[in-house]
């Protein structure tokens, strides 16, 4: 999609702090960050959100999970913990339109988050 913010991302149209690139996932620092370690996670197929994600799209959604996990240990926060958030449509405080996954850490979370 040419006009969305994270697909030109993905495409180093836009510069990014990228933390992790494969073929098929992009991870990158949020540009405000709402935790010590704030990243996006998102898959270089565009979706609008999960009400969105096609049949089929089961098998790359759990693998970024996975991804996930392994960048929270890698940021050093596999122990303390951390949190992945998937906003979906407006009233959840999506923002881009393009499905994203956010992974937050360092810092203690309150409950509830909204």
């Amino acid at each position: 999609m040419d006009t969305c913010l994270f697909c030109r991302i993905a495409k180093k149209e836009i510069p990014a702090k990228i933390v992790y690139e494969d073929e098929k996932f992009l991870v990158f620092e949020d540009i405000r960050p709402q935790a010590p370690v704030h990243l996006l996670l998102i898959p270089k197929t565009h979706f609008a959100s999960l009400n969105d994600a096609p049949e089929g799209a089961e098998g790359l959604l759990g693998e970024i999970l996975f991804r996930a996990r392994e960048i929270a240990w890698e940021k050093g926060i596999g122990t303390t913990g951390y949190r992945i958030v998937l906003n979906t449509a407006r009233d959840s405080g999506q923002e881009v339109f393009h499905i994203h996954f956010h992974l937050l850490g360092g810092r203690r979370m309150k409950w509830p988050p909204g």
